[in-house]
């Protein structure tokens, strides 16, 4: 993993899969709202991780939580949750589809930055 800085947040990059890790606490740096955290947060909700590998946190090194965000908003994402609350792990393009979701000015400019960091469509997997 290589860490990369935006919005003073030190985000943690995996170029093998193109993931990303946030630390506890980062989330809500580069929303700079304590409300579209809370808001967030209210939105995940522990599911069953069904045929989805287990991922591991890199804090910890223990099995992550699967979390659906968004269910009640009607688009569902499921994303990792560290069980010792020591982050969050977004595959690739679950944090730009979150922050897409998100109604906040400050999310606009946090996802143009990764946009610039990432490249313009950084959602497509192919």
């Amino acid at each position: 993993m290589v860490i990369l800085e935006l919005n003073q947040v030190e985000i943690d990059h995996c170029l093998q899969c193109r993931g990303i890790w946030l630390d506890v606490g980062e989330l809500e740096i580069l929303f700079e709202a304590a409300e579209t955290k809370e808001s967030f947060l209210k939105l995940l909700s522990s599911v069953k991780a069904g045929k989805d590998k287990e991922k591991k946190c890199p804090i910890c090194l223990k099995s992550m939580d699967k979390v659906l965000y968004g269910e009640s908003e009607g688009k569902a994402l499921m994303i990792d949750k560290c069980r010792k609350n020591h982050g969050l792990w977004f595959d690739f393009g679950e944090l730009e589809e979150i922050l897409q979701l998100s109604s906040s000015g400050q999310s606009s400019k946090v996802l143009n930055l990764l946009q610039e960091m990432f490249g313009k469509g950084m959602q497509s997997k192919g």
